[in-house]
């Protein structure tokens, strides 16, 4: 038996010219295909068990310390709007601290849409039937998927916010990748005049996955996610971090035209823009920017001021203001981690691809890229 979100997908105008044969396949088959994508994406958000989801997953919870940034347009926009979060991805653990964030303040919860892979066995489960995320086929090209989600996202929003990351997976490199226009455009299609965008964006003074992610690099050698939770597992023995989740001014959308594709392209690019400047600069990546293969404390220091002036003459969200308190604050951090090494007053590079990784996150906002080599 069809939902009623269901149900409303197929009555828009475009299934039903897919349903047509207007894309080449009609009849029995075409609606078989609906059925099935519909039956995938299906969800069901049970907030009261989402909330209670905080204890069991509590011994990861406890070692990030969530610090949101300008809830004040979260709050407003909730009060009239109906809410897209577009967030930068950083770590699995991004699912996990922005929608607790938005419940620690009181503020409805969004449905989240998620990559396929993270569906697997009782994981699947818990996203499908309690957290109510919504699986996403990343790179499917048949277009009747890409009808029924478009559709079935636009059906969504006309009872839920939706929270997503519009370039598409994680980082791997720890850069602020590319955005897609995919689920903005689904997004549009809602009609809804009151939508707004609200960008977002979560910075770590260290990623859970850090070495996993900075190994990996390319996503196409990305293993399956139950052996890189295991890895995780592993390196959170001592992992402790903060996360800040920056949320921005909203962004109106209600009379973006969705058949336009210049101005879904301008609308995504001014929420890569926003995303990009509310990422919180933390002392963990000026250090590794400013990082040589061995320095003293003193050039560190140095150099660790330059770039600061830098980002700040380019208004970049700042969470320290000196070398010294970048270096007070990161070294140990990162030398317990295994990616520094102080010896006889000299700071040197361990692992210079974990070192990278957290130098790249802050590129997006500097004229000259500060790499290590």
């Amino acid at each position: 038996m069809l939902d009623d979100i269901s149900q409303a997908v197929l009555e828009r105008e475009e299934v039903l010219r897919y349903l047509r044969g207007d894309y080449g396949t009609h009849g029995e088959q075409a609606r078989e295909r609906i059925y099935a994508y519909l039956e995938e994406l299906r969800t069901t958000q049970r907030y009261p068990i989402y909330r209670a989801l905080q204890h069991p997953l509590y011994p990861i919870l406890r070692k990030i310390e969530r610090k949101p940034e300008n809830l004040h347009h979260v709050l407003n926009a909730a009060r009239s709007h109906r809410i897209v979060y577009a967030s930068n991805h950083k770590s699995h653990t991004d699912y996990l601290i922005e929608p607790l964030v938005l419940d620690d303040n009181g503020i409805r919860p969004p449905l989240i849409a998620a990559g396929i892979n993270l569906f697997g066995g009782p994981l699947g489960l818990l996203h499908r039937h309690v957290t109510g995320a919504i699986p996403i086929r990343r790179h499917m090209k048949d277009p009747g998927y890409l009808i029924t989600l478009k559709a079935y996202v636009a059906e969504i929003l006309k009872k839920h916010d939706l929270f997503f990351y519009p370039e598409g997976g994680r980082s791997y490199s720890g850069e602020l990748k590319p955005t897609k226009t995919g689920l903005i455009h689904a997004a549009l299609t809602a009609g809804h005049p009151d939508l707004v965008i609200i960008p977002t964006a979560i910075a770590y003074d260290l990623v859970l996955e850090d070495h996993i992610l900075a190994r990996q690099r390319i996503k196409k050698r990305q293993r399956p996610f139950t052996r890189e939770l295991a890895e995780m597992v592993r390196y959170a023995v001592g992992y402790r971090s903060r996360a800040f989740v920056s949320f921005g001014a909203p962004i109106p959308a209600g009379d973006c035209n969705a058949q336009s594709r210049s101005d879904v392209l301008e609308l995504t690019r001014a929420v890569r823009a926003r995303i990009g400047a509310l990422y919180k600069v933390l002392p963990t990546a000026v250090f590794a920017a400013a990082m040589r293969p061995s320095i003293t404390r003193r050039d560190l220091e140095s150099r660790i001021d330059r770039l600061i002036a830098e980002l700040a003459a380019r208004s970049a969200n700042l969470g320290v203001t000196t070398g010294r308190q970048a270096i007070d604050e990161a070294a140990e951090a990162l030398e317990t981690r295994g990616i520094i090494v102080l010896e006889r007053g000299r700071f040197r590079v361990r692992d210079r691809s974990v070192l990278r990784y957290y130098a790249r996150t802050i590129e997006h906002l500097l004229v000259t890229t500060g790499r290590p080599h």
